[in-house]
C-alpha cells in the first residue's frame, strides 16, 4: 500500500509566514508575480526572474542559480526555520464558508512509478525538466503537490483531535481564502498514521502533475547514482498535502473560442441541434444545471445546450464526461479544433473567474463564443484514474489553491 513518512518542514515564523507564503509557480505570470512579491515572499524563490531588471529569462541559468541563492538567504536571514524533529502537519483551507483538511506529508517516489499515486493528466516533458532542475538543484520541494485518498474515520478523527486545538497559523490571503495549520508531534499519532496510510491502496494527484513527475524522476535519479541505495533515504520522499476525497470539489473548467471556423451565428446554432438541445435564455448567465448541460454565451445571448442521448456514453468514464462531448460534438465537428493543447483558437478559463469573465472576453470581440461546462466529481476523477485513463487537458480546477512556502521538504543531506 501507499507510503508515507513525516518530515523536519522548513516553515515561516509565525509573524511572517502571511508575507512568505504565496500563490503557486503556475498561476500567476512573471509580470503579476513581481508585482505581488513583497520582500519576504517565496515568489523570489519559485519566481527567482522577477528579481532581474528586467525580468530574465525564467528557463537560464542565472534564473536557476538564483532560486538556489534566495533559497539560502531565506534560511540565513530567519524567515523560514526548519522543525527540530520530524513530524506530520495539518493544513486547512477556507473558501466560501467551507473547509477541507489536508495531511501535510512525504510521499514515496516508488509509488507514482508504481501507479499507486494515481493521476488523470498527461505531462509535457519540457515542464517536467524545469521543475526536475529547481528540485534538483534545491535539494528540496519548495511547493507541495495536491494528492487525494480515499476518506478513513479514524484518519477523519485523529484530524478533528488535532484541529481542536489552536492552530500554529491562521490567516487570510488576499484572495479572501483562509488558512490554517498544526503540528502534528506525539509520536503514537504521528505512528498511527503511518500505518492508517499503509493499508490505503492509492493516493490521487489533484493538482500539480509536473510537480510530482518531477519529484518522482529526481528521487528515482538519485537511487541510480547510489550504489548503497535503501529506499529509505530522504531524496525517495517528496512533499504532498493529502486530503479526503469527500472533502474536495471540483469546479468549473471552461472554453473560449476565437471564430465558428466561418459559419455565421445562425449556421453554427443549426449545427448545433444535431446533438444538441439549444435553448436561448431570457437572462443571463446560464450555469449549467446537471451533466451532459452545458452555457453558452455567443453575440450578447445565453443558450442552454443540452446533449442529446447517443452523443455521450455513460458507461465509459471518458465518454460520459462533458469535456469529452464538448470536445467531439462541437470543438471537432463543427468548429474544427482537432488538438486542445496546441491549437491557437481555444483557450481555458478556470471557473474561480466566474461566468462574467466569459461574457467580457465574447463582448470584447477577443473571442467568439463561449462555453460554460457542469464540473467534474471527484468519483469521475477517481473513475478515470483507477482505470489509467487520462481526462482530456484542462477538465479539473481546483480551488483554493495550496499556497506555497507554508511549509517546505528538504532532502539535503545534513537537513
Amino acid at each position: 500500500m501507499v507510503k508515507i513518512k513525516p518530515f523536519r518542514g522548513i516553515r515561516p515564523p509565525k509573524k511572517y509566514v502571511a508575507e512568505v507564503a504565496s500563490r503557486p509557480y503556475d498561476v500567476l505570470n512573471s509580470l503579476e508575480a513581481k508585482a505581488e512579491a513583497t520582500e519576504r515572499s517565496l515568489l523570489h524563490i519559485i519566481k527567482p526572474e522577477i528579481d532581474f531588471d528586467p525580468i530574465a529569462d525564467e528557463h537560464s541559468e542565472e534564473v536557476y542559480r538564483k532560486a538556489v541563492e534566495n533559497f539560502r538567504k531565506w534560511r540565513d536571514e530567519g524567515w523560514l526555520i526548519q522543525d527540530p524533529d520530524e513530524e506530520y502537519y495539518i493544513y486547512a483551507q477556507t473558501m466560501d464558508g467551507r473547509t477541507q483538511y489536508g495531511l501535510v506529508a512525504c510521499c514515496h517516489f516508488e509509488d507514482y512509478l508504481s501507479g499507486k499515486i494515481k493521476k488523470h493528466e498527461l505531462t509535457r516533458r519540457d515542464k517536467e525538466e524545469d521543475r526536475m532542475i529547481h528540485v534538483r538543484r534545491q535539494q528540496a520541494n519548495i511547493e507541495p503537490v495536491f494528492f487525494s485518498y480515499p476518506a478513513v474515520a479514524e484518519m477523519d478523527a485523529i484530524v478533528a483531535e488535532v484541529v481542536a486545538a489552536e492552530p500554529e497559523y491562521d490567516f487570510v490571503a488576499a484572495d479572501g481564502f483562509g488558512h490554517q495549520f498544526w503540528r502534528i508531534t506525539d509520536r503514537a499519532t504521528i505512528d498511527r498514521i503511518t500505518r492508517l496510510f499503509d493499508a490505503i491502496p492509492a493516493l490521487y494527484v489533484a493538482d500539480g502533475h509536473h510537480r510530482t513527475a518531477a519529484a518522482a524522476r529526481v528521487g528515482e535519479e538519485r537511487m541510480k547514482a547510489n550504489p548503497h541505495h535503501t529506499g529509505q533515504e530522504e531524496y525517495c520522499y517528496f512533499l504532498a498535502v493529502i486530503f479526503p476525497d469527500k472533502q474536495l470539489k471540483i469546479i468549473d473548467y471552461n472554453r473560449v473560442v476565437k471564430d465558428l471556423n466561418g459559419l455565421s451565428k445562425e449556421q453554427f446554432l443549426d449545427a448545433l441541434r444535431k446533438d444538441f438541445i439549444v435553448e436561448e435564455q431570457a437572462t443571463g448567465p446560464y450555469r449549467p444545471t446537471g451533466l451532459h448541460n452545458f452555457g453558452m454565451y455567443l453575440a450578447g445571448k445565453w443558450y442552454s445546450l443540452t446533449a442529446k442521448p447517443g452523443t455521450y456514453n455513460d458507461s465509459d468514464p471518458i465518454g460520459v464526461l462533458d469535456v469529452t462531448v464538448l470536445s467531439d460534438r462541437v470543438l471537432d465537428r463543427i468548429l474544427g479544433i482537432k488538438d486542445l493543447r496546441t491549437d491557437k483558437r481555444i483557450d481555458f478559463v478556470g471557473g474561480i473567474r466566474g461566468l462574467g469573465e466569459l461574457e467580457r472576453r465574447v463582448d470584447s470581440g477577443e473571442m467568439a463564443v463561449a462555453f460554460a461546462l457542469y464540473p467534474v466529481s471527484m468519483q469521475q476523477l477517481i473513475d478515470i484514474a483507477d482505470t489509467d485513463n487520462i481526462m482530456p487537458p484542462k477538465t479539473t480546477w481546483f480551488e483554493p489553491k495550496l499556497r506555497s512556502g507554508i511549509v517546505i521538504h528538504s532532502f539535503a543531506e545534513g537537513d
